[in-house]
C-alpha cells in the first residue's frame, strides 16, 4: 500500500513524502511466489540433470512432434507456458512438462434425436448434425474441461430451443433458415470456448402416425380436388371443340357427307354383327337448312 501527502515545517518550506507499506497478505504472497519460483527453478535443473544421465533415450522423450492439423498447449507445472506450440517438432522438460494436442480439422457428431413441442403444440421428433473446429487452441483447453461433450450437450438444448419457437409448418418449408439460426446460436455460445461451428443441417422430421395420416388423407383430398378441375376444364373444352366443330359441319353439306361416309368405313371395319341402313343425306339437308335460317 502506498501513502503520500505534504505537510509545511517550520520555517515556512512545503514537505512531500511517500510512504510504502507491504500488508501481511501481499508479504505472504510475494513469499508463496518467491518459493514457488525457487521450486520450479530446482526442478528445471534436476529436469536438465536427468536428461544428460540418461541420453541417448532421453531424446524420445524430451522431442514431441506436432503435425499440420495440431497444435500442443504445454503446461510447466501446472502453469501455462507460453503459446500453443507446433506444427513441427519442440523441446519439452521431462516430468515438469504437460502436453495436451488440440486437433484442428472439423469434426462433425450427430445430434440424438430429440422431441420438440412447436409453437402450434404438435410433438415432433428431430434430428441434425453438426460441423465445429478448434479456433483457439488455448481456450479450449483452459477455459472448458470438454469441449467436445459441451458442444454437444448444446447442440441439443439449442435444436429444441430454436424449433420450439416454430410451427409445424415452418418446420417441414424452412428448414435451411432454422438450420442457419442454430448455427449463429451455437456458435456464438461456443466462442469463449474456442470453437467454431461452421454448419448445421437438420436430418430428419418424424411426425407422429396419427398426424401422418391426417396430413396424407389432406394430400389425397387435394390431389382428387385439382384431378377434378383439370376434368372439368378439360370436359369444356371439349365441348366447345364439338360445338365449334357441328357449326362447321352444318354450314358445309360436303363435310357432311364426308363425314357421313368415315362414320360407315368405321363401323364397317369392326368385326360384329350389326346390319347399318344407311339413309341418304338428302333427307337431312332440310333439317340443316332450317337450323341455318335460324341462327
Amino acid at each position: 500500500m502506498v501513502s503520500y501527502g505534504c505537510s509545511k515545517t517550520n520555517s515556512g518550506q512545503l514537505e512531500c513524502f511517500v510512504e510504502f507499506k507491504v500488508s501481511q497478505e501481499e508479504k505472504r504472497t510475494n513469499g508463496m511466489g518467491l518459493v514457488t519460483r525457487c521450486f520450479e527453478i530446482l526442478a528445471i535443473i534436476g529436469s536438465i540433470l536427468l536428461i544428460f544421465t540418461t541420453l541417448p533415450f532421453s531424446l524420445c522423450v524430451v522431442f514431441k512432434v506436432v503435425q499440420e492439423y495440431e497444435r500442443a498447449v504445454v503446461f510447466r507445472m501446472g502453469c501455462l507456458k507460453g503459446v500453443p506450440r507446433g506444427p513441427g517438432t519442440f523441446f519439452v522438460l521431462p516430468c515438469i512438462d504437460n502436453c495436451v494436442r488440440v486437433d484442428l480439422r472439423t469434426v462433425s457428431f450427430d445430434v440424438p434425436p430429440q422431441e420438440v413441442l412447436t409453437k402450434d403444440s404438435v410433438t415432433v421428433s428431430v434430428d441434425a448434425v453438426v460441423y465445429y473446429r478448434i479456433k483457439e487452441p488455448l481456450s479450449a483447453v483452459v477455459k472448458i474441461a470438454n469441449y467436445s461433450h459441451s458442444t454437444r450437450l448444446l447442440a441439443a438444448s439449442t435444436l429444441r430451443t430454436v424449433l420450439g419457437t416454430r410451427s409445424l409448418a415452418e418446420i417441414l418449408a424452412e428448414r435451411e433458415t432454422i438450420s442457419h439460426t442454430m448455427q449463429s446460436s451455437l456458435d456464438e455460445a461456443t466462442d469463449p470456448w474456442g470453437v467454431k461451428v461452421e454448419r448445421v443441417e437438420i436430418k430428419d422430421v418424424r411426425l407422429p402416425v396419427q398426424l401422418q395420416r391426417a396430413m396424407a388423407a389432406e394430400a389425397e383430398a387435394a390431389r382428387e380436388a385439382r384431378a377434378k378441375v383439370i376434368a372439368a376444364e378439360g370436359e369444356m373444352r371439349a365441348s366447345r371443340a364439338l360445338k365449334e366443330a357441328s357449326d362447321v359441319i352444318s354450314m358445309s353439306p360436303a363435310a357432311l357427307q364426308l363425314r357421313y361416309l368415315q362414320t360407315l368405313n368405321n363401323i364397317s371395319a369392326e368385326k360384329n354383327s350389326t346390319i347399318i341402313f344407311p339413309l341418304p343425306v338428302e333427307m337431312f339437308a332440310g333439317f340443316f337448312n332450317h337450323n341455318a335460317a335460324r341462327r
